[in-house]
């Protein structure tokens, strides 16, 4: 079972501390006391990593690199085999000790599209909801930030960002195992991310008032969602699937987003940027080999889902907490 005491101690002096309790009781409840059928496999891969350290390491740039020691005898089949046990790898890319890791996900152009609009990360506390195996934590110590803390529920991201943390220097990037709605109200973070959530929650203005709640006053809220082409009416509920996801509950046009964040309290709300996905950006590849974007699309018209909705469409829309 991984431990979180370097969350803790990294956090003790800090105002992060006065809410240690109630995120220990949140990890036994979600994280101890509920067993994943994997986890003891996952627990074995994991220790029997190469026990190194690297001390050369790029955050700053697209592949987050992990270069192999000169000294370390690597058996480059045995460890790619090892690193596929943590399949599927969904965000990235990585080059991790010299084996290059194809994500489904092209995240680093989610992070160019984003980065330029953000206020600058350096020396920043910041939370990122629902940060999946790190890619992006990673990202933003990379760009200077002084704590990345990331939330999420799904126990394989956790192993994958493991395995990262174990072969890098000690940091101060940290991923506990919870939903945004398992944390407490912080007050706290200089920015807080939700990237790619939004359209799972069943209620979009309860998950909006978290966001807000995790942040300090005069804090900066920065979200990335699906969305649809329309007016500030506009908001598309799927009566069942959205691009064969039954997640899928709330699509907005950005005007109605926007509307809403405003509605919910946040300030100086603004769409930095709209894009839609392409297949080069989320694709299958060796270490996802299950079914991706174009397996989503209508094979006759890709400016539809398999459904018929709009095809994916994210936008960046970031605001401010008043104070």
């Amino acid at each position: 079972m991984i431990s979180f005491e370097a969350f803790f101690s990294a956090t003790r002096q800090t105002a992060l501390a006065e809410h240690h309790t109630a995120l220990r009781a949140a990890l036994v409840d979600h994280y101890e006391n509920d067993e994943h059928g994997r986890s003891e496999a996952w627990d074995a891969a994991l220790a029997g990593m190469p026990a190194t350290e690297v001390t050369e390491y790029t955050l700053s740039e697209g592949c987050i690199s992990l270069t192999r020691p000169g000294s370390l005898d690597l058996d480059i089949e045995l460890f790619t085999a090892q690193l596929k046990t943590f399949m599927p790898w969904r965000k990235g890319p990585w080059r991790i000790l010299g084996v290059p890791i194809e994500t489904e996900w092209r995240s680093d152009w989610k992070w160019d599209r984003l980065e330029p609009h953000i206020s600058p990360l350096n020396g920043r506390n910041v939370l990122d909801i629902g940060t999946g195996n790190g890619y992006f934590l990673y990202r933003m110590l990379g760009n200077g930030a002084a704590l990345a803390m990331g939330a999420d529920p799904t126990r394989l991201f956790l192993y994958q960002f493991q395995l990262v943390q174990n072969l890098l220097p000690a940091n101060n990037a940290h991923l506990l195992p919870l939903r945004g709605e398992h944390l407490p109200a912080f007050n706290y973070f200089d920015t807080v991310f939700s990237l790619g959530v939004l359209y799972h929650r069943r209620s979009p203005i309860d998950h909006i008032s978290e966001l807000l709640s995790f942040a300090r006053d005069g804090g900066e809220i920065v979200l990335e969602t699906l969305t649809v082409p329309g007016d500030e009416s506009t908001i598309l509920v799927p009566e069942n699937r959205y691009a064969k996801m039954s997640n899928v509950w709330f699509l907005p046009s950005t005007e109605a987003l926007e509307n809403l964040l405003r509605r919910v309290g946040l300030e100086n709300v603004r769409t930095v940027d709209v894009n839609i996905t392409s297949p080069e950006e989320q694709k299958a590849t060796d270490w996802m080999a299950f079914q991706s974007l174009t397996d989503f699309l209508d094979p006759s018209d890709h400016s539809l889902t398999v459904e018929g909705y709009p095809a994916p469409r994210r936008a960046i829309v970031i605001g401010d907490k008043p104070g």
